[in-house]
Parts: C-alpha cells; sequence; structure tokens
C-alpha cells in the first residue's frame, strides 16, 4: 500500500574511473548501415515577437520578454505554436532516416504485454495490449484459470481503446474492490493530471451512475463493506485555468455507491494548510482508515487515523511532524507497520501500536506523536530499501544495489528468511497483494529484457516463471555494464551503459546519455522499444544515476537539491566526459535526453557545456526556475528547488535556470525541445519560452527545434502511436545530427 502524492526529477574533469561490468542479460541484431546525412542547411524560424516585460527579484532585474507564450489558450500562442511545428515537421519529415526507423519501431513494439494481475475475491484483473494497441486492455480472469491460459479464458472489462477515436483518452487509474464485485476507474482526456472516476459492474461489464470529477494525485482506497470508496478531489478550477491553474487545498471525501457526487462525505481538508495534501488506505482488515498527509514533493509525511469500527470516530493524529517519510505497509490487529527513513537514511520498517499512538482529543489532531514505543523490525542495512509488502505473515522487501533491484524475506517479527530468486540483475515490480496472499507476482525486466511476470508462493518464497513476452529483436549480442565514473567534488557516479558486444571503443558510437536527478526517484533498468529501436541502429544507450535521486538513500536525494542543484549537472557532465574518456563515443556523437527534472537537466548543461554535445533533447522540462511555482502544481516542488520569493535561493536559481542562461551569439549543440500542448504538470510555456530564447540565441546553423505534441500531457497515458511517431521524430534528428 502507497499514498498517492506528486512528484515529478559548470565543467568537471574526470580523475580515476572504477569499472565493475557485468553482463545483466543479452539482446542480437545486424549492424545497422550508417545512414546518408544530407548537408546542414539554415533553417528559417517563426518570428517570436518580444515585450518589454522586466521583474524585480530582491533588487535584481531580470527581463522576460516571451512572457507571453505562458498564455498558452491565447489565438497568439496557437499560431506560434502552429508555425513552430510545420517547420519543425517540415524538418523531421525530410530526413532520410525517418521513415525507416518508424517502421522499425512499428515493428519492435508489436508484442503483446501482460500487466501483473490483482486479484479480488475470485477473480485475477490486469491489463493486456497485445501490440499496437493505442491503450492496453483491463481484463478478468477466474483465479483458478493458470497464467498460461489466460489467452484463452480471459473476457475484457474495460477497453480504453474506445473511449476516443485517437486514443488519447487513457485509464489512468484502476482499482477492483476487495470481493472483486465493482471496478472505479480514473480517465485521463488528453494527458492532462485531472481525473474523472467511474464504476464498473464486473458481472455486467456496466456503468453505474456513479460519476467523480476534479480529481488529481488520487487514487481509491475501497470502504469494508465494497459499497463506497475514499478519494481526493480539489475544488473545480476557474473556467479558462484546467490546466495552468495553481492546485490547493486538497480535500479527502468518502463517495458512497449510488450517491451523487455532491453528497460525499467530507473527510478531510486543512485550509490552514493550503499546501497537504492526502492519500487514504483501508486495513485489510477493514479496522481503520489511515490518511497520508503529504506536502508537495517533499519526502517527509504525516499520518492521521480514524477507527472504522467505530461510527463517527474522529480522525486522530498518529505520525505527527512532517521529521520523515512515512508509507503505512500492512497492519497486525492494532499494531501498524511502516517504511520510513526516520533515524535511517535508507530506510528501516518500523511498528506502533494505535492504541499507545492514537491517543488524541479530538480538537488536537496536530499533537506530536510519542515515539518512544516504536519498535524496530527490518533496521537499516548498507542498500536502500525501496518497498516492503506484507504477504502471509512475510515483508517482502525489495532493495536497490546500485540501482539494480534484490528482493529479501523476512518474518513478521523481522526474523531473516532468505532471498527472493531473480532471473538475472535488473528491476523489480509489484510483489502486491493481500495480507492473507498465499501468492503473489513480481515482474522483471532490464534494458535488454522484456518484461516477464513470475508466480511467487508467499510460504515458500519460491517463483516461476508466468508469462513471458517475444520480441522482434534478437537478444544475444547486447550487454548492459556498470561503471562508476567520479563527479567533480570526487563523488561516485554510477552509469548503466547498453550497447552491442562488439561495438568499437574508439570514439565513434552514436550515443544517447539519459538522467534524472530529482525528487528522490530511482533510475532501475527497463526495457523500452524505443531504446531497443535505438540499439538496433547501432547505437549505445546509457543512464546516469545522477544525485538528486533515490539511489543511496536520503543524503544522496539531498545533495542534489536547494542551494546543492549544480552537484546534479556535475554528476551529468562527468558522466558525459567519462563516456568520452571511455572511447565509448566522442563529443561530436554524444546525443543527451531527459524529460520534466530531466528536461531541467538538459537545458541546465547544455547552457553550461555547449561544446561538450553534439545533440540535446530536453523534454517536458522545468525551464523558467523563477516561476515555475506560479503554475498548477508547480509550487510543490519549491522543497526540490528552492524559490525565487526567497532571496537566499535566488542566486542559486538564477546561476542554473535554462532560460535565464542562453547566452546571445553562442554555437549551442543541435537541439529539440518537445512538449505537449495539454501538459498540466510542467506546463507547456517552460519550453514554449526557452525554444524563442534559443533560437534567438543561436549562433550557428545547428538546428533549434521544437516538436509540440497535440492531445498529449506529461507523458502518462500517451497512445502507441503517438509514442512511435514521437521516437522516429527523436532518433532520426539524434542520427541526423550526431555527426
Amino acid at each position: 500500500m502507497t499514498f498517492i502524492r506528486p512528484r515529478h526529477t559548470l565543467h568537471a574533469t574526470l580523475a580515476t574511473c572504477v569499472v565493475t561490468i557485468g553482463v545483466l542479460s543479452n539482446l542480437t541484431t545486424a549492424s545497422a548501415e550508417e545512414p546518408t546525412l544530407s548537408s546542414t542547411t539554415k533553417l528559417s524560424y517563426p518570428d517570436t515577437r518580444k515585450d518589454d516585460v522586466v521583474d524585480d527579484y530582491h533588487g535584481r532585474t531580470v527581463a522576460d520578454p516571451y512572457r507571453w507564450l505562458e498564455d498558452v489558450e491565447s489565438d497568439e500562442t496557437e499560431a506560434w505554436v502552429q508555425a513552430q511545428n510545420e517547420v519543425t515537421q517540415g524538418y523531421l519529415q525530410a530526413l532520410p532516416q525517418r521513415e525507416p526507423m518508424r517502421k522499425r519501431l512499428e515493428e519492435l513494439w508489436d508484442y503483446s504485454r501482460t500487466g501483473l494481475p490483482a486479484k479480488r475475491g475470485d477473480t485475477y484483473f490486469y491489463t493486456f495490449n497485445d501490440g499496437l494497441q493505442n491503450q492496453s486492455v483491463l481484463y478478468r480472469t477466474p483465479v483458478d484459470v493458470s497464467p498460461s491460459q489466460w489467452a484463452s479464458e480471459r473476457k475484457v472489462l474495460l477497453d480504453p481503446n474506445k473511449l476516443s477515436e485517437d486514443g488519447t483518452m487513457s485509464m489512468a487509474s484502476w482499482s477492483p474492490s476487495d470481493d472483486g464485485k465493482y471496478l472505479a476507474y480514473a480517465i485521463a482526456d488528453g494527458g492532462s493530471d485531472w481525473r474523472t472516476w467511474r464504476v464498473r459492474e464486473v458481472a455486467t461489464g456496466q456503468d453505474t451512475d456513479d460519476l467523480i470529477e476534479w480529481s488529481k494525485f488520487s487514487g481509491v482506497a475501497w470502504t469494508p463493506d465494497n459499497q463506497g470508496f475514499y478519494y481526493s478531489r480539489y475544488a473545480a478550477p476557474v473556467e479558462g485555468q484546467e490546466l495552468t491553474g495553481t492546485n490547493d487545498n486538497q480535500m479527502l471525501y468518502l463517495h458512497r455507491l449510488g450517491t451523487p457526487q455532491s453528497e460525499d462525505q467530507l473527510i478531510m481538508k486543512r485550509p490552514d494548510h493550503p499546501k497537504w495534501g492526502f492519500g487514504a488506505s483501508v486495513t485489510d482488515d477493514g479496522r481503520y482508515l489511515v490518511i497520508g498527509n503529504w506536502k508537495g514533493t517533499e519526502p517527509k509525511t504525516q499520518v492521521f487515523i480514524q477507527d472504522l469500527s467505530i461510527e463517527n470516530a474522529p480522525v486522530r493524529g498518529l505520525i505527527m511532524g512532517f521529521d520523515a517519510d512515512y508509507t503505512f505497509i500492512g497492519n497486525e490487529g492494532s499494531t501498524l507497520f511502516f517504511l520510513t527513513d526516520h533515524e535511517a537514511p535508507r530506510r528501516r520498517v518500523i511498528s506502533l501500536d494505535v492504541a499507545e499512538h492514537a491517543a488524541r482529543t479530538d480538537d488536537n489532531i496536530d499533537e506530536p506523536a510519542d515515539r518512544s514505543g516504536w519498535k524496530e523490525i527490518i533496521p537499516q542495512s548498507d542498500n536502500v530499501l525501496e518497498d516492503v509488502s506484507l504477504l502471509g505473515g512475510t515483508f517482502f522487501a525489495n532493495y536497490l544495489v546500485d540501482a539494480l533491484n534484490q528482493v529479501e524475506r523476512f518474518g513478521i517479527d523481522g526474523e531473516k528468511l532468505g532471498s527472493l530468486k531473480l532471473p538475472g540483475k535488473g528491476s523489480v515490480g509489484g510483489l502486491g497483494g493481500k495480507q492473507d496472499a498465499t501468492e503473489t507476482f513480481f515482474s522483471f525486466t532490464n534494458y535488454v529484457t522484456p518484461p516477464s511476470i513470475h508466480k511467487v508462493d508467499v510460504a515458500t518464497g519460491e517463483s516461476e516463471l508466468a508469462i513471458t513476452p517475444e520480441v522482434a529483436f534478437n537478444v544475444s549480442d547486447y550487454i548492459t555494464e556498470q561503471v562508476f565514473c567520479t563527479s567533480k567534488d570526487g563523488t561516485k557516479v554510477p552509469i548503466l551503459i547498453t550497447r552491442h558486444k562488439d561495438s568499437p571503443l574508439d570514439g565513434s558510437n552514436r550515443t544517447l546519455l539519459y538522467a534524472y536527478g530529482g525528487f528522490n526517484i530511482s533510475l532501475t533498468p527497463s526495457y523500452s522499444p524505443a531504446i531497443a529501436a535505438w540499439l538496433d541502429a547501432g547505437g549505445v544507450y546509457a543512464v546516469a544515476n545522477l544525485r538528486g535521486g533515490g539511489e543511496y538513500g536520503r543524503q544522496w536525494h539531498e545533495d542534489g537539491m536547494q542551494l546543492k542543484k549544480q552537484n546534479v549537472f556535475d554528476d551529468f557532465i562527468a558522466a558525459a566526459e567519462h563516456l568520452i574518456d571511455m572511447g565509448v563515443t566522442r563529443k561530436e556523437r554524444l546525443g543527451v535526453r531527459g524529460g520534466s527534472n530531466g528536461g531541467l537537466l538538459i537545458g541546465a548543461v547544455m547552457t553550461q557545456r555547449p561544446d561538450l554535445f553534439g545533440a540535446c533533447l530536453p523534454a517536458v522540462g522545468v525551464m523558467d526556475m523563477l516561476r515555475y511555482h506560479k503554475f498548477t502544481i508547480g509550487w510543490a516542488w519549491v522543497t526540490e528547488y528552492g524559490s525565487s520569493d526567497d532571496e537566499t535561493q535566488i542566486d542559486n536559481l538564477l546561476s542554473y535556470s535554462p532560460l535565464h542562461n542562453l547566452k546571445p551569439g553562442t554555437c549551442y549543440p543541435a537541439t529539440m525541445v518537445s512538449t505537449a500542448d495539454r501538459d498540466d504538470r510542467v506546463v507547456p510555456g517552460h519550453s514554449f519560452k526557452f525554444a524563442a530564447a534559443l533560437q534567438a540565441a543561436q549562433l550557428c546553423d545547428n538546428p533549434t527545434l521544437i516538436r509540440i505534441e497535440t492531445r498529449a500531457g506529461h507523458g502518462a497515458g500517451t497512445p502507441t502511436s503517438k509514442k512511435i511517431e514521437e521516437y522516429a521524430d527523436l532518433w532520426s534528428f539524434l542520427l541526423q545530427n550526431l555527426k
């Protein structure tokens, strides 16, 4: 069980580099022929109007000539978007590599994909995509049918492909009731973070009249009687500001089936703390409502509790003070278990007794809890404890070891029971289910292994392969190696490099370096048809695990936050230089890519070191560090970045803000910025302004384009057809410009 909260993500000289090579898996392809590159011609970009907008930040005057592009709904901005897309698509469609790449991507994407099943009542619920379907379909199958027989026994429960002709309506979330009779599911329209929840009867496949609107950053938690669920929502936004207005004052409600949303019961709101948000869980025994309380993306939470066995019981404070992160795992009677980094930066599991720690008066729910009675169940280890589930009296603890997963089993008292055998080195997901489960499932993947599903006997920990996909990609000639390089301040930074085993280390390889570096998010290996296509074209794919992420615990994250944000950029630059020093690639053949917080990363490093890269692909990035907090959920990132409202932070933000560090008369690498018109996470105005300023600053003929997707958002729910077109554009742009 996890609480839902919104997260997203200079010069260094390498001294020494420690290399540890371990083959994670293998993927063969015939060597791709070197594409014929056409000569680069100087592009003519649309004229972008400049205004005399100047802001005063604590005595520092900062011009913002493209402020008008923040109004993404205006006719002028719409005309600018259309003009930019015409230039970009004219360039991309003329590339000789694009159509062969699109066809190869289509072949690679055309493989069956099964999601992890959820067992409720006598039914398995799971998603399945037969290959090129825009959205995966939700199926149901009786639990007495083995996974090998699912294909012949499954029944469609919900097909999102029928919601819209272009596939841009997606099923963003789904949750069956505990008895398996109802399904609550959330629909996202065109990639927006807003969710509309509906309820479907499983037996009939028909929707009820239940309708929940204006929900965002929320799952649902079913009531013990399966006749309702808890969810979080915001007030309806001002008309015209649905995709840009600030999201404050989230509220937690209880919806009863068969009643209108207007009659939903308000469980919790805190107008005295408008930045607070709430996520609900109900214990498997139905006894307690556990409310996770977050504020922005800060990795510190509070916990409230309500005793559901008592009618109209008050909500009481359980863990208060925002001193650490607390994730509810499960309970055994009145004993609750939490995964926390309290006094354990790499996380541990603790237990507490509700009777001892929830003794609060009704009007004093914020009183700090007494932590003296807490018990440590699983102590902190040398590795980061990423996730824990409680099944059949056994804790399944998923650790990160140098950005690779390792799963250990523990008894309810913390006794070590042994390791879960994995098929290789990579990423493990799943291991969920109800606490009385006798079986569970996990997925395994890495950069060269499509996700396979494995069934686990909870009592013994023994696993068996349940489902494995077949892809149109030879696997025996690709390897993934892990290397460690040294950043500017001496910090060791891991890089995972995936390449053909016979690729020469003579600097000739087109290489794509990807990273994120923020919000405590860990990058672990996962298979993607897009990455397979890049490898198939002769490319090398590298991922750097930068500070700011969660790969090595709280300190690793904090060393890439706020006034230490430059460490993230130094780490990335060190990784890039190391790939060059290794002979994997050279500057002209090195492309870099990142999205969201990773888009900020690419914007920052390309302005700090424009000489280091051959091509840059910043996607949906936070590019204006002075105004990011003024839109939608941007305020939630202040704990990560700092804010221009704070005089002590302004100089640091100005030192790396991509928009404010573009220097006219500089030759920047070939760059294609990408965003989407319905991105209400990182609003597209960031990318619009950065692209306009980049085009104005560019000295040389390297292309500086912006690709603006329509009917799409921050990335989640993007139709398969749009993904194929997007990566055909990205990869052909790289093939053209990595000389």
